[in-house]
C-alpha cells in the first residue's frame, strides 16, 4: 500500500497527544524522549478510572496471543517487549504458564500447535515453576519470554517518565481534535479509543470483564492461563495477595458485569486452585476495548493529524511499537504497510 499524501512536516517540533491511556502515554513518552515538545491531554482526572487501561489485564504475551490473533500481533508484540525493557526496566518478565485439565487435552494440544516460544512441562515441571500448583496439572506450556504489568501502577510510571523527559500532562482538559489541529502548528496524535468513533464509523467496543480477589496463603509468580472449552481465563498476580481474573470478550458496549460471567470467572479460578474458594472479592468491573472489524491496530496519517486506534485486547502489548512507528513516520516518513494508511484511503 502506498500513501497518497505526503508525510507530516519533518520540521515540526511540537506534538499534542489526546488520550493519556496506555496508547497515548507511549506516544507521548517516545516523542518526548526524541526531543519534541509534547503535551498530553485527557478528559479524565489523574486516576484515569474511565480509561480502558483501568480495566486491562496488562498481559505482555505476544506468543500466547498467536492462538487467536494474526501473526502480525506476535511480530509487533515481540518488538514491544524490547521497548518495555528499555523504558521501564522494572517490568516483570517471569513468563506465562498455560495449563489445562486432562479432559481438555485437545484444547491444550491445539494451543501448543498454534503458538510458538514455549517449552513443554510435565507435572513435575509445572510444580517446580509454580509450587502452589504442584500436583494439579499433568502438563503445561511455559512461555519464558513473556511478561505482565499492573495497569493501574504502570500508567503513573509512564506518566512520570514522560514528565521527566520534559513533557507536560493536562488532565480534565478539552480534547477537541479538530480544534486542536487548527490551533497548533505542530502535530496532533489522536489516541481517544472509542471516543474517536466520530472519525471511524467501523470502530466498536468489545467488553472485557474482570474480577479482582484477595487470597491469603497463596502465591503465583506469573500469569496462569487455564484452557477450557467454556471458561478460558487467565489469573494474574498483583501486589498484596491480590489476583486479577479475566479473559471474557463480549460483543457488547455496556459496562455492566453479568452474573454469568462473574460466576464463570470465579469457577475457572477455583479449577486452577481451591484456594480461590475462600477468596475475598475486592472489585468487579468491565472495560470496552476499541476494535476494528479485523481486530488489528490502525494508524491513520495526514499532514497534521495522526490517529492510533483499534488496539483491541492488545493495548499494553502493542502500544510501545505503535508509538515507535508513529515517531519513525514523523521523523523520516517511514510507513508500515500492514498498519498505516492515509486519511484519504480511510474516507475513500
Amino acid at each position: 500500500m502506498m500513501l497518497r499524501e505526503p508525510p507530516s512536516p519533518k520540521g515540526a517540533s511540537s506534538v499534542t497527544v489526546i488520550g493519556a491511556g496506555v496508547a497515548g502515554s507511549w506516544q507521548a513518552l517516545l516523542f518526548a524522549c526524541a526531543g519534541y515538545d509534547v503535551t498530553l491531554l485527557d478528559r479524565d482526572d489523574i486516576r484515569m478510572t474511565y480509561a480502558t487501561s483501568h480495566w486491562a489485564g496488562g498481559m505482555l504475551a505476544p506468543w500466547c496471543e498467536g492462538e487467536v490473533s494474526e501473526p502480525l500481533i506476535t511480530h509487533l508484540g515481540t518488538r514491544s517487549l524490547e521497548l518495555w525493557r528499555q523504558h521501564l526496566p522494572g517490568t516483570s518478565f517471569n513468563g506465562s504458564l498455560v495449563v489445562a485439565q486432562p479432559r481438555d487435552r485437545s484444547d491444550f494440544e491445539r494451543f501448543a500447535r498454534l503458538t510458538a516460544g514455549h517449552d513443554r512441562l510435565d507435572a513435575e515441571g509445572v510444580g517446580e515453576l509454580e509450587p502452589a500448583l504442584y500436583g494439579r496439572f499433568h502438563a503445561g506450556l511455559f512461555f519464558a519470554g513473556e511478561g505482565h504489568v499492573e495497569p493501574r501502577a504502570v500508567l503513573p510510571q509512564l506518566h512520570a517518565r514522560f514528565v521527566a523527559a520534559g513533557g507536560i500532562i493536562k488532565f480534565q482538559s478539552d480534547c477537541d481534535l479538530d480544534r486542536l489541529a487548527l490551533e497548533t502548528d505542530g502535530i496532533v496524535i489522536d489516541c481517544r479509543g472509542l471516543a474517536a468513533r466520530d472519525k471511524f464509523s467501523d470502530l466498536r467496543g468489545v467488553k472485557g470483564e474482570m474480577v479482582v480477589v484477595e487470597v491469603q496463603d497463596f502465591k503465583l509468580s506469573r500469569p496462569v492461563r487455564l484452557l477450557h472449552p467454556r471458561w478460558p481465563i487467565y489469573v494474574i498476580p498483583r501486589e498484596d495477595n491480590c489476583f486479577m481474573i479475566g479473559a471474557t470478550s463480549i460483543e457488547s458496549e455496556d459496562t455492566a458485569v453479568s452474573v454469568r460471567s462473574t460466576i464463570e470467572l470465579l469457577t475457572a479460578a477455583y479449577v486452577i486452585h481451591p484456594a480461590f474458594r475462600d477468596a475475598y472479592i475486592l472489585e468487579v468491573g468491565a472495560g470496552l476495548r476499541p476494535a476494528f472489524p479485523d481486530h488489528l491496530p490502525r494508524i491513520v496519517v495526514s499532514r497534521k493529524k495522526i490517529s492510533v486506534n483499534g488496539l483491541y485486547r492488545h493495548g499494553f502489548l502493542l502500544a510501545p511499537v505503535l508509538a515507535e512507528m508513529t515517531l519513525a513516520y514523523v521523523q523520516r516518513g517511514f510507513i508500515h504497510n500492514e498498519v498505516m494508511r492515509s486519511s484519504f484511503e480511510v474516507m475513500s
